[in-house]
């Protein structure tokens, strides 16, 4: 197992979850969301072939509404 930090929250993980899988797991089935990993912004389209890393520190960021 590898530790992550989602959100502030360390998750013990499986050292070969993809994102994707791993946004799942966690109930991110939604699109209206972005992620960061390590302060840096992961495209949608990497998603699914970025393996996370030991230590990675994951970021939701969650669209606002307002005016």
């Amino acid at each position: 197992m590898i530790t992550i930090c989602l959100q502030g929250n360390l998750i013990s993980v499986e050292p070969t979850l993809l994102l994707n899988q791993f946004l799942i797991k966690q109930g991110y089935v939604e699109n209206n969301f972005a992620v960061a990993i390590n302060q840096k912004f992961i495209p949608r389209t990497r998603y699914a072939g970025l393996t996370l890393q030991e230590g990675d520190v994951i970021d939701i960021i969650m669209p606002m509404q307002g005016g």
